[in-house]
Parts: C-alpha cells; sequence; structure tokens
C-alpha cells in the first residue's frame, strides 16, 4: 500500500505573467486565486480543487518562499496531462483550434479499446495533452480528488482537473529504486522498450488508460516523447499523501526536507522538490 494518495498540483515557469493568465485562465478556463507581480507568481486553481502555479524565474527569488532553503522551482519544459469528461474531445479540438493552438492526437490504446490524447504546447513550451475520464463516483477507480464540472466560461478547454506529470531523471536506474523506497510511490509498470516508468498516484498500482480517472506519476531518462514532449528537467510537483507515513520515508531516506505547517517538502536527487499535503 502506497502513502501517496493523489496529484495536487504542478508549478511552472513562465516568462511572462499576463500571457499565462491569458493562456491558462481563458484557454484552459483555470480560476486565478492570487496575483503578485513584484514576486513573478501567479496561483490558479482548476474546478476540482488542485492548483497549477506560475513562476517567473527571478535573480534570489524562489518559486515558493517557505522552500527557498530547497531551491525550489518551477517545472522547465514539463509534459503533464489534463483530464476532459469522456466525449468532449471533440469540443476540445474545437477549442483549440478557435484558439488557433496546432495539436496532434494519438490513439494510446489498442484495437479493442482506443484511448485518444490530445497533445499541444502552452505558450511557454511546455507539453499539454488532454485525456478523456470517466466521472463515476461508482468507478472503483475514482480518486481522491473527484473529478469537477468543466469551467462555463466560453470557448475554454473542458478540463476537470490534472492527469499527470512527466519528469526526467539522468540516473533512470537509481530513480527506479528511491522512488518507492524513499517516497512509497507505487510503480505501474515500466516500459521494455526504453527507460520509462510509471506510477500509480493511489494507495495501489494498477492499469493506466480505459478512460481511468486515477492520476499519474510519469518518468523517464531524459528523451523526447510522444509528441514531441519533454520530461521536465526540475520541477515542483505536490502530492496528496499520508503525511506521517512520508515522513517516516523521507527520514529513513536521509534525503534533505523540509517539515511546516503546510506539509512535508523533500530535494531529490534528481533536482526536483516534491511537496507532500494532507488530502483536503
Amino acid at each position: 500500500m502506497s502513502p501517496i494518495l493523489d496529484l495536487a498540483g504542478l508549478t511552472l515557469e513562465v516568462t511572462n505573467l499576463e500571457r499565462a493568465v491569458v493562456f491558462y485562465g481563458h484557454v484552459l478556463g483555470l480560476d486565478l486565486i492570487a496575483r503578485d507581480d513584484a514576486a513573478g507568481t501567479l496561483e490558479l486553481r482548476f474546478t476540482n480543487g488542485q492548483h497549477l502555479r506560475c513562476w517567473m524565474p527571478i535573480t534570489k527569488q524562489t518559486s515558493a518562499p517557505r522552500l527557498g532553503t530547497l531551491g525550489a522551482r518551477g517545472g522547465s519544459h514539463v509534459h503533464f496531462a489534463m483530464q476532459i469528461p469522456v466525449g468532449t474531445r471533440g469540443a476540445a479540438q474545437a477549442a483549440l483550434d478557435a484558439h488557433g493552438i496546432h495539436w496532434t492526437e494519438i490513439d494510446l490504446g489498442d484495437d479493442e479499446f482506443h484511448d485518444y490524447g490530445l497533445y499541444f504546447f502552452d505558450a511557454f513550451g511546455h507539453g499539454l495533452e488532454l485525456r478523456e475520464v470517466v466521472i463515476d463516483p461508482r468507478d472503483p477507480r475514482a480518486p481522491v480528488v473527484a473529478p469537477a464540472s468543466p469551467s462555463s466560461r466560453p470557448h475554454t478547454l473542458p478540463v476537470i482537473g490534472l492527469r499527470e506529470v512527466a519528469l526526467a531523471f539522468t540516473d533512470f536506474a537509481a530513480m527506479l529504486e528511491r522512488l518507492p523506497r524513499a517516497y512509497g510511490l507505487a510503480l505501474h509498470k515500466c516500459q521494455t522498450e526504453r527507460n520509462f516508468a510509471q506510477f500509480t498516484l493511489a494507495a495501489c498500482a494498477e492499469d493506466d488508460g480505459k478512460h481511468t480517472p486515477r492520476r499519474w506519476l510519469y518518468a523517464w531518462d531524459p528523451q523526447v516523447g510522444l509528441a514531441g514532449m519533454l520530461g521536465g528537467e526540475h520541477a515542483l510537483v505536490s502530492f496528496y499523501a499520508d503525511l506521517g507515513a512520508v515522513t517516516t520515508l523521507v527520514l529513513s531516506a536521509g534525503l534533505p526536507h523540509l517539515r511546516d505547517a503546510h506539509g512535508l517538502a523533500v530535494l531529490d536527487p534528481a533536482g526536483h522538490v516534491f511537496e507532500f499535503l494532507e488530502p483536503i
């Protein structure tokens, strides 16, 4: 059983706050919660409560002041996916066309079950993906953070939350051993044809695909993925978790960390900062 319960949020590096507000607010339909021009930060929320933070890299400032001792940054060249309800893929394509955003569609399923991903890039070079998911509280695969209805703003994508984050690890073998041992992440599988691992962000590993509403962490060595997507070179990713259990693992692993009223933040040897929060 894994103490990692779900994906809570992600921090990205951007070059212009106003462009970030337009893209993430008007194209994706996220709610703007806070903006600090002096600090170069934005905080936005998906309709289900997951967060997306944007940070302009500024000398001698950090993406999150409380995490300054860990060198926390936003994600650079991160690939991440978002959930849309089953049946809204056509509407998503139309919305991307309306905004003049080029997209690529790839079938990630098989002959028995088609599972399409829509790939495109944001205004800052981050690789984005949309995947259809089942919205049914009776589904045994339902995540801790339940999907919510998409934004009602016109011409926005029918996004209902984050689905996955993909990160790069130079030492793939060390990562594969460390992530379960030091954090308790549930390894689903590794691909045989390349260094690519899937971790289920839930108590137990399970199959990806078939419109599962689960969330995922993808980990690979530096490579170009589907539709030209790159894993994050460094990133600040937040997870909902059993804090006590994760803290015990992190202390045993001897990793640099910070524990405060907000939660637990850890500097991974690959340079990523992982933040663990109690479920809402």
